[in-house]
C-alpha cells in the first residue's frame, strides 16, 4: 500500500517537498516504512534524526501503519538541545560500506572542507574482522565525540565492517568536516588512530589473528581484580607476526 508521509523543517528541505509517498506492506510496521524511507532523499540520517508520528502520536517501531493513517517525521523540536550533535554516524556494520554516504551525512553549511578515509584490504585476497559489537559500537561514538570537541569539528562519522573484506574493499571509513583543512585532517586521523588502538575489533589475515597491543584499562581494578597485571601485551595468539592493513 501506498503511505504519504508529512515532512517539516530540515526533513522538507532535504527532500524538496512537503511529503514523500512510499510502498509498505499491507498492515505494515512503523520499521516497515523506515526501510522504505531508505531509498528516499531522507534515507541514510543517523539515528535520532526524527521521529514517525502516527495518526498525531509519537509511533514506536513495532506501531501497525494502515492505509489512510496520518503519518509524520518530526525532526527535533525548537525547544531541543542548542547544539546538533557532531557524530553523525557509528557503527559496526555487516556488509560493504559506503564513503559516499558518509561524506553526505558530514557535510554542513559551517564545513569548509570534508575529508574521508577509506582503510582497505590491500595485497591479499581477503580479511576477516570479528567484534564485540555491543561494546565497539558505542566506544567509536564516544572516540569520534571526544575527537570532534578537540579538534574543532563540525560533524564526524565513522563505520567499521565485520566479516569477509575483499581486497580493495573497506573495512573502515571516517568522515570528517571542519571550518579548514588542516582541523578535518588532524580529527580524521586521531579518530582512526583511536580507533586502531582502543576499539575491541580484531582482524584475521590468512587464519592467522592480527594482534597489537593490548588497551590500557581505565584502572588496575577494573584490569585485574587481583591486582596482577596480565602477560598479554605485546603477544601473539599463534607466535606470528602479521602484516598492518586497514
Amino acid at each position: 500500500m501506498q503511505v504519504t508521509v508529512r515532512l517539516f523543517a530540515g526533513l522538507r528541505q532535504r527532500a524538496g517537498a512537503p511529503s514523500l509517498d512510499v510502498e509498505v506492506p499491507e498492515d505494515g510496521s512503523v520499521a516497515d516504512l523506515l526501510s522504505a524511507l531508505e531509498a528516499t532523499p531522507v534515507g541514510g540520517l543517523p539515528a535520532r534524526s526524527f521521529i514517525v508520528a502516527v495518526n498525531r502520536e509519537y509511533a514506536g517501531g513495532d506501531v501497525t501503519v494502515r492505509a489512510g493513517d496520518e503519518v509524520a517525521l518530526i525532526p527535533p523540536v525548537s525547544g531541543g538541545a542548542a547544539d546538533q550533535d557532531p557524530v553523525r554516524a557509528a557503527g559496526i556494520l555487516e556488509g560493504p560500506l559506503d564513503g559516499a554516504r558518509l561524506a553526505m551525512l558530514v557535510r554542513d553549511p559551517r564545513a569548509g572542507a570534508v575529508v574521508v578515509f577509506e582503510g582497505m584490504t590491500r595485497e591479499v585476497a581477503q580479511l576477516e574482522y570479528e567484534a564485540y559489537a555491543e561494546m565497539a559500537e558505542p566506544m567509536l561514538r564516544v572516540i569520534a565525540g571526544e575527537e570532534a570537541d578537540r579538534h574543532g569539528l563540525v560533524a564526524v562519522a565513522v563505520e567499521h565492517r565485520i566479516g569477509t573484506v575483499p581486497l580493495s574493499e573497506p573495512s573502515v571509513i571516517v568522515a570528517a568536516s571542519a571550518p579548514h583543512r588542516a582541523e578535518a585532517f588532524a580529527g580524521a586521523r586521531a579518530v582512526i588512530d583511536r580507533l586502531k588502538a582502543e576499539a575491541p575489533i580484531f582482524k584475521q589475515q590468512e587464519e592467522v589473528w592480527v594482534e597489537g597491543a593490548l588497551p590500557e584499562p581505565r584502572s588496575a581494578e577494573l584490569a585485574s581484580p587481583d591486582g596482577v597485571e596480565g602477560q598479554l601485551d605485546g603477544e601473539r595468539l599463534d607466535g606470528q607476526q602479521g602484516e598492518d592493513q586497514a
